[in-house]
């Protein structure tokens, strides 16, 4: 009889725990534009957490150097824009000369697809359908029932009535209302990061010190351990692949500069930091420089790019990448994999960006909660 019961209660455990599983994911998608903008002020406010500490040691108010941090990043951000608008004007002289070569490879791709497909045509077919011509069908007399002559209009039953069909506009405008109010949506989340990076960094201690006051004995302890442990391991993550990207930007752009490539200054930057995007940086990396070098019909500068590119790519991964972030993350690859596809799966593009930090962060809690250490050592390496 106690067996029954207690097969009755694992049982109903593993239910309840299926069921607030489900009800999680469920949440986690469909309030993604929340939890989205809420992990990112907290990683930005991860990154500029030391530059707050720089100023405490100088005896600055927490409140006021938080204030100076926020504001020195939403300048860099704005003079950030402000460069990227600069190039974005200037490269709208240069329109013309992006379409026209664009035409010209979408023409030169449609004759070779063109004489790919006549030469398969002229390889799997037998010559002799290939001579066969086909007969046109003789003329109809033209006194033929149901011809009329020249001249004589079309006559129209009586019983065919005009039919006119309006196509309402409800499913463009529909659509249209979807896409304004999801880009509204996100637009609003936005507004509130810099104000949440502000509290968050003003009133960090404050509000970690009233969480742990509201628990007693080891309860308290481990909160507070799991804290500092995820913290240190975003923070590692973060502030490890900005500087990744810093250094990924500087060269890239030294290397476009090299070659004379179009709007280098900015090009360099994006490249550097799709860099770092897991398993298809290289790819996105490519796009902007073979986008730049499009006007300059050099098959030897898209090589040039090419190498260039799949290099220091390489070299950031695979000697920058474990010094700068591999030695305190700890994932190991099927963990990295799963996490990739499952937050890609429900946040769409950000949620490969965002997918190691999180994945890094439950981690950092199973290792310092006693009972969720098992789950910690089958995430890591």
């Amino acid at each position: 009889m106690v067996s029954q019961s207690t097969s009755a209660e694992k049982t109903y455990r593993v239910a309840i725990s299926i069921l607030a599983a489900a009800g999680g994911v469920a949440l986690l998608y469909y309030g993604q534009v929340f939890f989205i903008t809420v992990i990112i002020a907290f990683m930005i406010a991860f990154l500029l957490e030391p530059a707050v500490r720089i100023l405490m040691r100088i005896h600055m108010p927490r409140g006021l150097a938080s204030f100076l941090v926020c504001a020195l990043w939403l300048g860099c951000l704005y003079f950030a824009g402000l460069g990227l608008y600069t190039e974005v004007v200037a490269m709208t002289d240069d329109l013309p000369a992006y379409g026209a070569r664009i035409n010209q490879i979408v023409d030169s791709a449609a004759v070779r697809v063109e004489g790919l497909e006549q030469n398969v045509y002229r390889t799997l077919v037998p010559k002799r359908f290939q001579d066969q011509e086909a007969v046109p069908p003789p003329p109809e007399p033209a006194g033929i029932r149901g011809k009329k002559k020249p001249g004589e209009a079309t006559p129209v039953a009586p019983y065919v009535q005009e039919v006119r069909v309006r196509q309402e506009p409800t499913v463009m405008v529909s659509y249209i209302y979807d896409y304004l109010r999801s880009f509204y949506s996100v637009l609003l989340m936005a507004s509130f990061i810099p104000f949440l990076v502000y509290f968050i960094l003003s009133w960090g201690d404050h509000l970690r010190a009233r969480l742990l006051f509201t628990l007693e004995g080891e309860p308290r302890y481990t909160v507070a351990k799991a804290l500092d442990g995820v913290g240190d391991m975003v923070r590692a993550y973060v502030v490890g692949n900005f500087l990744l990207g810093v250094l990924l930007s500087v060269a890239s752009g030294i290397l476009f500069a090299a070659v004379n490539l179009p709007y280098w200054p900015v090009v360099g930057p994006l490249s550097g930091f799709l860099s770092l995007v897991p398993y298809i940086g290289m790819p996105l990396a490519l796009i902007p420089p073979m986008i730049a070098a499009l006007p300059k019909d050099e098959p030897a500068l898209y090589l040039f790019l090419l190498v260039g590119v799949g290099l220091l790519h390489l070299f950031a991964l695979n000697l920058l990448y474990p010094k700068f972030v591999g030695s305190r993350v700890h994932l190991n690859p099927l963990a990295v994999t799963i996490a990739l596809m499952l937050w890609g799966m429900m946040w769409g593009g950000i949620g490969l960006i965002l997918a190691i930090p999180i994945t890094a962060g439950i981690k950092a809690i199973c290792d310092n909660v006693t009972s969720l250490k098992p789950y910690g050592r089958l995430l890591g390496d």
